[in-house]
């Protein structure tokens, strides 16, 4: 059984940083396929960036340049690096894991292992 447990969510002011983790319970973290997803009340989730075994990622176009994902397979964590925040990026996080490669539906990713959510509210 995949568990995953982010953590990192806080209150932040408009324009600073915060890092956000997701701890895998896996015995292969290197062998699956990572994301990040976000969402808001009346809003559908949104994908804000994946990875993938290799270590090469990809991002919502919006978020480019402000969020990076990284994994660390030896300690089995995935990360989301969110600099210059805005009021829009406040959404509960989602860090979501598939084992070997990622099907698509459409645009988007389709992962089978989620977590619970961390929390980023943002003060102007």
């Amino acid at each position: 059984q995949v568990q995953l447990v982010e953590s990192g969510g806080d209150s932040v002011q408009a324009g600073g940083s915060l890092r956000l983790s997701c701890a895998a319970s896996v015995y292969i973290f290197s062998g699956y396929f990572m994301g990040w997803f976000r969402e808001v009340p009346l809003k559908d989730r949104e994908g804000v960036a994946i990875i993938d075994s290799g270590g090469i990622a990809s991002y919502r176009d919006s978020l480019k340049g402000r969020f990076t994902i990284f994994r660390d397979n030896v300690n089995k964590t995935l990360y989301l690096q969110m600099n210059n925040l805005k009021s829009e990026d406040a959404a509960m996080y989602y860090c979501a894991a598939e084992k070997g490669a990622c099907r698509k539906e459409g645009s988007e990713y389709v992962f089978t292992y989620w977590g619970q959510g961390t929390r980023v509210t943002i003060s102007s």
